[in-house]
């Protein structure tokens, strides 16, 4: 060999390679859970505020209690809920459901802390469904009666009593509107559970 010449190699190229083209690695993109865990708390807000709404609506049909004096101390006429079976439907109703919506929040938490679980949302939305259906039926029976309370039927011969007692039937309306806000505050959480079921 010569000293000025230059020396080439060669080298055989493996019969399975590929020229220019490495292995791609895919790396699993991790989910976030922000939008679920918004929609987590903002239910536990709703269910908070549904919980007031329940119990503010059995507290003033359970204290709902008016006397009338007649001529005397001794002879009076009174009216409280418990004259009536719808409004003490409605004591019993309400009460149940402002428990459900105590008992509820500890799951309502599991939602927040961890968005991706989805047992403990299916089983808020079925009971939340249970739970709509007795505070519907239940505000929808002490509402007639508040009506014919503040209007009476001619045909039946029901009087309106709201003209003498006015304290009892302004409780007994509080109570009723209190009831429906939890029937709104329920028709939103049960639209926002199976929304974040959806996207599951």
């Amino acid at each position: 060999m010569k000293s000025g010449e230059a020396t080439t190699i060669d080298v055989p190229e493996a019969s399975g390679a590929t020229k220019g083209k490495a292995p791609i690695l895919m790396v699993p993109r991790k989910e976030k859970g922000g939008m679920k865990r918004g929609l987590a708390i903002i239910d536990l807000i709703l269910r908070i505020g549904a919980m007031v709404a329940a119990l503010a609506a059995a507290a003033t049909m359970g204290t709902s209690d008016q006397n009338l004096p007649f001529f005397t101390q001794f002879f009076q006429f009174e009216a409280s809920y418990d004259d009536m079976p719808s409004f003490e439907f409605f004591l019993i109703a309400m009460s149940m459901v402002a428990g459900y919506l105590v008992l509820s929040l500890p799951f309502s938490i599991v939602t927040i802390v961890r968005p991706h679980a989805g047992g403990p949302r299916l089983l808020l939305l079925i009971m939340d469904i249970v739970a709509l259906t007795l505070a519907t039926s239940a505000a929808a029976a002490a509402t007639s009666i508040v009506y014919l309370a503040h209007n009476g039927n001619s045909n039946s011969n029901w009087l309106a009593i709201c003209n003498q007692f006015g304290d009892f039937c302004q409780q007994v309306s509080g109570a009723v509107v209190a009831s429906f806000i939890t029937v709104v505050s329920f028709m939103f959480l049960i639209l926002l559970s199976a929304l974040a079921l959806r996207k599951h």
